[in-house]
């Protein structure tokens, strides 16, 4: 690195350690290395990456910027959470969650950053969503589609893919990294912006155990044969309290949103799951409906019957699902049982939690999980 560079470098970092410690802090966490092989700047989750000559090119303040940018990416967990999605949408993104960061606590970027108010709020799986979602004519007229065009290409984004097996040390790495920096921007009593409390929900997808909506729905479904349940039904009428094992049979009923405000994308994603736990739990017994403000079905729910043609496309009311489950409790004696309800959540709430274990499976842009009166909440994530 020559002096003119090294000297520039260490301006950025001490400006950050004066006027933004939080991110002053987490850079101390990141080894900066100057080679060509990247255009611009890019990280792998570990190190932070510039090209000398885009580095020279920027004014201190874009320095600063550029640096917060490049560090919150590497935070954030952006390359190891970005899993098998398209590396140009993941990218764009992150670029909107990190640039909105960095530009609302006055930092300024470099020319053509990336920026989308709207949705800087938003955890960069959902706005990856969204990209996802939304047609070209719908991204136009949100002012996204020049996003697209910019010509970042996988080998031109910000981020790539950390060295295999390297995920869960950068995701232990990063943790430590993201306590320190809350604890020294407290001590410090400067506030922390988006870049502490209000990280929101990027901060959550960092710091909080996530179970992907399979992984919650199969904790139901597998038991071993020693799993006790509670007292078997079948004996309490002749005084007998028997423990019941668990695992003997699981009734699950689904329910799957097709209301107008689901999309035709969404609602592939939602049979594609429903034959996935099928495909991978042929014992499960379960019925299958659709619902919009009526309920269709109950439709026989097996590895051995093909998914009914969906029905539906008007207004969303929950309730009538719930009506059944409670009319049909009564004809299940030992049985688990499980309800699941694939939607974006937005809809009539019944006034009362079913007796089954309900599982909510919420879209990306979906409703804020603690807006669901009852039951346990999973995003559905493309």
């Amino acid at each position: 690195m020559s002096a003119n560079l090294e000297r520039r470098l260490s301006g950025a970092q001490l400006r950050l350690r004066m006027r933004h410690p939080f991110f002053a802090t987490l850079a101390l966490f990141a080894p900066i290395r100057i080679t060509k092989s990247v255009d611009t700047a890019a990280t792998d989750g570990e190190s932070i990456y510039f090209n000398p000559e885009f580095f020279e090119k920027q004014s201190d303040s874009e320095l600063d910027g550029l640096l917060t940018h490049e560090v919150l990416h590497a935070a954030l967990l952006h390359t190891v959470r970005r899993g098998t999605r398209t590396p140009e949408l993941w990218n764009i993104a992150c670029d909107i969650v990190v640039n909105g960061m960095a530009r609302e606590v006055g930092l300024v970027l470099p020319k053509g950053a990336v920026e989308y108010p709207p949705w800087e709020a938003l955890s960069a799986e959902e706005i990856y969503h969204r990209l996802v979602k939304n047609t070209p004519q719908e991204l136009a007229t949100l002012g996204l589609v020049d996003l697209l065009e910019t010509g970042q290409t996988p080998e031109n984004t910000d981020e790539f893919p950390p060295e295999p097996n390297r995920g869960c040390a950068i995701e232990a790495h990063w943790k430590a990294a993201l306590q320190q920096a809350r604890v020294v921007a407290s001590r410090s009593g400067s506030g922390q912006g988006k870049g502490g409390a209000g990280i929101g929900l990027e901060w959550d997808a960092v710091t909080q155990p996530h179970l992907d909506w399979q992984t919650l729905l199969w904790r139901h479904l597998v038991r071993t044969p020693t799993d006790f349940s509670g007292f078997d039904r079948r004996f309490i009428g002749q005084g007998m309290y028997l423990d019941a094992l668990g695992g003997e049979e699981v009734e699950v009923a689904i329910c799957v949103d097709t209301s107008a405000s689901i999309s035709t994308h969404e609602l592939d994603m939602f049979l594609s799951e429903i034959y996935g736990i099928l495909g991978s739990y042929p014992h499960i017994r379960g019925v299958l409906f659709f619902a919009d403000w009526n309920l269709y079905g109950p439709y026989e729910l097996s590895k051995d019957t093909e998914v009914s043609k969906p029905k539906g496309g008007g207004g969303t009311t929950f309730v009538p699902f719930f009506e059944w489950l409670a009319k049909h409790a009564s004809e299940l004696t030992n049985i688990e049982r499980l309800a699941v309800y694939l939607t974006d959540g937005y809809g009539d709430f019944p006034d009362n939690a079913p007796e089954e274990s309900m599982l909510w499976v919420v879209t990306g842009d979906g409703l804020e999980a603690e807006k669901f009166p009852f039951g346990e909440v999973a995003r559905l994530l493309v």
